[in-house]
C-alpha cells in the first residue's frame, strides 16, 4: 500500500539531490533554502525507514536503497508529467480522428458523441465511415487515431492492437410486408428469386456471409448487387423486394421501428468481434483517452 505521507515535493526534491549530487545545488534549482531540502530528505527517509544518501567527500552518494527508490520515483514523476502535458493539450490539440464502420456509426457513435461533447474538451472531432480495410489503412498511415469496427484477419492486424467491445451478427433484411414473409413456412431458398444486396469481396463480413450461404446450399445467387452504401441499401430495400445482407447494427433501429424485418433465420454463426483498433505505440492525448473511455462506457451500458 502506498504511504500517503509521501508527497510530490519529496519525490521532486529527492530526484534533484541525486541529479546535483549536492543539497546546496539542488536547493538552488528548486528555488528553496538548503535547510528546506535537508528537512524534506530526512522526512522521506523517516517515512521509508531507509537511508537514501550517505556522505562522500564534499558531496553525497546514493545508497543501494536510494538507487532502488530512484527508479520508481523517476517513473512516477515522469508519468505525472505526462498526465499534466496531456491535459494541457486538450483545448489546443489536433482533432480526434475516428474511423467507424457504418454499423458502428449507426449503433453507438451518436450516443458516444453526445456524451463526449458534454465533457467540454472543445477538441475538434472528425468521424470517417467506410470499409474496415480502408479504415485500417488510414489508421496505419496516421490519418486516423482510432478505428471502431470488426476484428480484421491476422495478417491485417500486424502493428495494430484490438480491444474487444461486443459481438455482432449478419442479418438478412427485407421491407415490412415483403412476399417472403407472407407464408407461415418460411423458405430460405426463396431469396434466390429476389435481388440480393451483398457486402463486396474484401469487406470484413463477406467471408462470414459466404460461409453461411455455402452451408445452406446457396453459394450461387443469380441476382446479387455488391454495395457498401448503407444509404443506398436503406432506400432500395424499402422501395423494392430486395433482400439486404448487412451487419445488424446498420439496421437495428429500422427493425425496432418495424420499417424493416429480419428474415426468420438463425445467423449467430456469422457473429464477429467489434472493438477498438489502434496503432501500437501511437501517441495519445487527453481528448482521445476521454473518447475511448466514453466508447467503452456507452457500449457496456447498452449491453453491446
Amino acid at each position: 500500500m502506498i504511504d500517503s505521507r509521501v508527497r510530490f515535493r519529496h519525490l521532486r526534491t529527492f530526484i534533484e539531490v541525486v541529479r546535483q549530487n549536492s543539497v546546496g545545488r539542488a536547493a538552488q534549482v528548486l528555488a528553496v533554502s538548503q535547510p528546506a531540502v535537508t528537512k524534506t530528505i530526512r522526512e522521506l527517509e523517516d517515512i521509508l525507514d531507509k537511508r537514501l544518501f550517505e556522505k562522500e567527500g564534499r558531496g553525497l552518494k546514493v545508497t543501494r536503497y536510494g538507487e532502488v527508490f530512484l527508479h520508481h520515483a523517476g517513473a512516477s514523476v515522469a508519468a505525472l508529467q505526462t498526465g499534466i502535458d496531456s491535459l494541457s493539450r486538450v483545448d489546443a490539440g489536433p482533432p480526434v480522428r475516428i474511423g467507424a464502420l457504418p454499423t458502428v456509426s449507426a449503433r453507438i457513435m451518436p450516443r458516444v458523441m453526445s456524451r463526449f461533447l458534454a465533457e467540454g474538451t472543445d477538441s475538434p472531432i472528425k468521424i470517417v465511415t467506410g470499409e474496415n480495410q480502408v479504415l485500417l489503412g488510414q489508421l496505419r498511415t496516421g490519418t486516423l487515431d482510432l478505428v471502431v469496427g470488426r476484428l480484421a484477419a491476422p495478417e491485417q492486424m500486424v502493428g495494430l492492437t484490438f480491444e474487444y467491445l461486443y459481438s455482432e451478427q449478419v442479418r438478412f433484411v427485407v421491407r415490412a410486408g415483403h412476399p417472403l414473409l407472407a407464408s407461415d413456412q418460411f423458405d430460405f431458398e426463396g431469396i434466390r428469386d429476389h435481388t440480393i444486396l451483398m457486402p463486396p469481396n474484401g469487406s470484413v463480413i463477406r467471408p462470414y456471409v459466404d460461409r453461411y450461404l455455402l452451408a445452406h446450399g446457396l453459394a450461387d445467387l443469380p441476382h446479387a448487387i455488391e454495395t457498401v452504401s448503407d444509404s443506398f441499401g436503406h432506400v432500395f430495400v424499402s422501395q423494392t423486394d430486395a433482400v439486404w445482407v448487412i451487419s445488424e447494427g446498420v439496421v437495428i433501429r429500422e427493425i425496432a421501428a418495424g420499417r424493416l424485418v429480419a428474415l426468420p433465420i438463425e445467423t449467430t454463426e456469422t457473429q464477429g468481434a467489434v472493438g477498438l483498433t489502434t496503432r501500437e505505440g501511437s501517441p495519445s492525448n487527453a481528448s482521445l483517452e476521454i473518447l475511448t473511455r466514453t466508447i467503452r462506457d456507452a457500449t457496456r451500458e447498452h449491453g453491446g
